[in-house]
């Protein structure tokens, strides 16, 4: 199956414009009505991989434009395995990953998003957000309790406080795009029973017992309140210039299937060229030549 049928169901993931959102329309194992199995999609995603490489290069030779993207899911949603998959085969130097853990002191002493512009990738980089700025309308809305420690003015935290975090994300997100900044977020959608057989999973596999923690349990028990939260988040925040993907999550192959499109058309509309030579470099390429060959000619002798 070629890419392109990836490329024509991505619609159906992409929010643009969140007023008509409702994360109930989202199935966790939607394929879009393809027919598509997990060894076939392996085997796409290897060649959308080069496809992205080639990309990513074209992306550094600009030097004006960068990529950030950024993933979020609840527990055991296959950020981490996502990550590795779909960016495996672009140069290491070309892609700044961040994993946002739980802020320290030094970040709860400063505002919500400094720690992201902190973490922004350079022009003709791709970064990657595993977990990000969405946080402090995700985790924070559940558990309220945690904006104690943000050291935030009472007289701020009202009745719009909510409304207004959505906006300085927005504004933010419009600022970055303004700046050249590819923005494209990642929901990895997955079900409450896919999430429960991928903890049995960890829990038994001894390879695999590291990932798990008592707070995994602890916050299935806010699945609901979760899932509101990610329908408010992405409902306020998706704009054409910072798009959501609500990616069904539930095989995680086709995840990655969708991620990796999603990014490889982004960057394949801004119609990148490798820049022409310098004009010096262009009038001299003959001489240099010669001066090279020349040298290749000694070493021989």
């Amino acid at each position: 199956m070629e890419p392109e049928k990836i490329r024509a169901i991505l619609p159906r993931y992409r929010v643009e414009d969140g007023t008509h959102y409702h994360q109930a329309d989202h199935d966790p194992a939607d394929m879009g009505g393809l027919s598509l199995r997990k060894k076939a999609g392996r085997e796409m995603l290897r060649g959308s991989v080069q496809r992205l490489a080639a990309l990513q290069q074209k992306l550094e030779a600009n030097g004006s434009w960068a990529m950030l993207a950024v993933l979020q899911a609840t527990d055991a949603g296959g950020k981490d395995s996502t990550i590795k998959h779909v960016m495996s085969g672009v140069n290491p130097q070309g892609v700044e990953v961040t994993s946002f853990k739980q802020p320290g002191v030094v970040e709860l002493s400063h505002d919500f998003l400094w720690r992201a512009h902190l973490h922004m990738p350079q022009r003709g980089k791709i970064g990657i957000f595993n977990r990000s700025y969405y946080e402090e309308v995700l985790v924070t809305k559940v558990h309220p309790d945690i904006l104690d420690n943000e050291h935030l003015p009472e007289r701020h935290r009202g009745p719009q406080f909510w409304a207004h975090r959505y906006e300085d994300i927005r504004n933010f997100e419009t600022y970055l795009a303004r700046q050249g900044f590819i923005v494209l977020k990642f929901h990895l959608h997955v079900s409450r029973e896919k999430q429960r057989q991928r903890f049995l999973n960890r829990l038994n596999r001894p390879e695999k017992i590291w990932k798990f923690s008592e707070s995994d349990i602890h916050e299935r028990e806010y699945w609901d309140e979760y899932q509101r939260a990610y329908h408010d988040a992405i409902a306020n925040t998706a704009r054409p210039e910072a798009p959501w993907y609500v990616v069904p999550g539930d095989r995680k192959w086709f995840a990655r299937l969708v991620v990796i499109e999603a990014m490889i058309e982004a960057l394949e509309g801004l119609k990148l060229e490798e820049p022409a030579p310098k004009p010096e470099i262009k009038k001299s390429l003959e001489k240099f030549r010669s001066i090279l060959e020349k040298e290749g000619r000694k070493s021989d002798q």
